[in-house]
């Protein structure tokens, strides 16, 4: 058996969770995109260019989901059970919201945060065109609010 006496304080590593029971847990994270109206009745009326900007911005926000582990280092690779994302079309902003569901010995709260991260990047990537300034600049773009919303472990 290898014996630990000494961890040095400038080292990085991964907390270990092997002592810790498996749980349900599940994380909901929300984020705002705020656009041009244009750009938002352009992706309500499914005429952007680039094409299907939620559909897109789902499968995205999944993908980013399951890779969460390979984005920030310190995370654990987890068997992920469910993904769910949303998106409420406001008069300025398009909100997405992404919960995700686990059994396992960590929370999901860093693969809620970064589904919503990668939705709202995908949106500002598929509608740039429409953004731009005539300088090339985004006066009106911003991402916003990108929080947890909930965090439940039983």
């Amino acid at each position: 058996m290898v014996e630990f006496t000494h961890i040095s304080e400038d080292r990085v590593q991964m907390v270990d969770v092997g002592a810790k029971s498996e749980m349900k847990r599940l994380a909901v994270a929300a984020g705002s995109i705020y656009l041009r109206p244009e750009t938002l009745a352009a992706i309500r009326d499914g005429t952007v260019i680039k094409g299907n900007v939620l559909a897109t911005a789902r499968v995205a926000a999944t993908l980013a989901v399951k890779d969460t582990f390979r984005i920030i280092p310190m995370c654990h690779a987890i068997p992920v059970t469910a993904v769910e994302v949303d998106f409420e079309q406001m008069e300025d902003h398009i909100e997405v919201s992404v919960v995700v569901r686990s059994v396992g010995k960590t929370g999901v709260e860093m693969e809620a945060l970064t589904g919503v991260s990668v939705a709202l990047l995908t949106i500002w990537d598929m509608v740039k065109s429409a953004e731009k300034d005539a300088l090339g600049q985004y006066p009106c773009t911003r991402i916003d609010a990108v929080r947890v919303v909930q965090k439940l472990k039983e």
